[in-house]
């Protein structure tokens, strides 16, 4: 079995809906980490992966 991932940056105010489209093209979440900006705010970031057809 071969797997692709992708990183994607969530919006704080819909992650819900942005990891439902996601879900919607074969996406599954691995995980959702906090990452510092270079600003030194804090953003979400999403790692999914799907299967290789």
């Amino acid at each position: 079995m071969t797997w692709e991932y992708f990183v994607a940056p969530l919006l704080e105010h819909n992650p819900g809906e942005i990891l439902n489209s996601f879900g919607e093209d074969g996406w599954e979440l691995v995980t959702i980490l906090q990452q510092q900006t270079p600003a030194g705010g804090v953003s979400m970031v999403a790692y999914l992966k799907r299967q290789v057809a």
